[in-house]
């Protein structure tokens, strides 16, 4: 008996295979480019294993359709990726694999992944918000994902613009969401060149840092969580962290007592694997529900 993992992200799809203990035993990186080139990789990927595999967990990015009672459960919806928009990627996948299959969110099962094998062991809840080409969290209590009608848009929260702000952010849909002022391409916006080429002791992080912050601000006063993980390729620039729990606690001032803030926003423990060992986790919980 094996698990299939699939982190569908933007750039690109890391696929692999997990025995029952969750370790990793086959894995692909594949990169995205449009829907039928990118799954017929997937899946020639995964046919090596067909015979063996009893279910998947599947994270993507969104906006995705997770109602199980739509009409189009399964689908990537209204995404600036164009050649992904309403496409069938739970369908497609249904189509080649009779296996019970579990749909999320890539940020959703790097929070699921945290929670079992990382920073939230031990805890009942943990939120987990990734920073890179876009912006995205998710929300756990008591082992279940916290949503409703769909999955959390935190990337698209309002914050408030820092003070040498001259204009609004990147998103084409708002002015000023933390999303749009501080995913990896904002920062470019900003600066004129990426961040990984940007000096450590550049005012644009603590720029970067003050949106962040004001993330974890609102996460903490709508959810309260025990932990708040951090991850994504931005957050990957040393200092950041620091600068992100400073200008928190400058925001937050003595009104909530956080009693350790290096335990409270943290770096993902599991590092780029997060999201993988998520996906096996709720490929395992997918199949006992079968």
């Amino acid at each position: 008996m094996l698990y299939g993992a699939i982190e569908a992200g933007g750039t690109k799809f890391v696929c692999s295979v997990g025995n029952k203990d969750y370790q990793t035993l086959d894995k692909i990186s594949i990169e995205t480019t449009n829907p039928v080139e990118t799954l017929e990789q997937v899946i020639h990927f995964f046919n090596k294993y067909k015979e063996q595999l009893s279910s998947f967990g599947i994270g993507s990015f969104g906006p995705i359709d997770c109602d199980k009672h739509s009409p189009t459960y399964g689908f990537i919806t209204n995404t600036p990726k164009l050649l992904w928009k309403d496409f069938d990627v739970l369908g497609t996948l249904k189509s080649e694999f009779n296996v019970p299959m579990y749909w999320t969110t890539d940020v959703n099962a790097s929070a699921y992944g945290e929670y079992h094998f990382g920073h939230g062991e031990d805890l009942s809840s943990l939120v987990y918000v990734t920073i890179g080409t876009g912006v995205g969290g998710g929300a756990i209590q008591n082992g279940e994902f916290i949503g409703g009608a769909s999955h959390p848009e935190m990337g698209h929260m309002i914050v408030h613009p820092h003070s040498s702000a001259t204009q609004g952010g990147i998103c084409p849909y708002h002015d000023f969401c933390l999303e749009g002022l501080a995913c990896g391409p904002a920062i470019e916006h900003r600066a004129g060149i990426k961040g990984n080429d940007l000096d450590p002791q550049s005012v644009e992080w603590d720029i970067e840092a003050y949106y962040i912050a004001q993330a974890v601000y609102n996460i903490t006063y709508l959810l309260r969580p025990e932990r708040i993980i951090l991850g994504g390729g931005v957050m990957n620039k040393d200092s950041l962290l620091e600068k992100v729990q400073e200008s928190y606690q400058k925001l937050a001032g003595d009104y909530l007592n956080i009693d350790d803030i290096k335990r409270y926003i943290l770096l993902p423990k599991l590092g780029g694997e997060a999201a993988i060992k998520g996906c096996y986790k709720l490929a395992e919980k997918v199949k006992n529900k079968e």
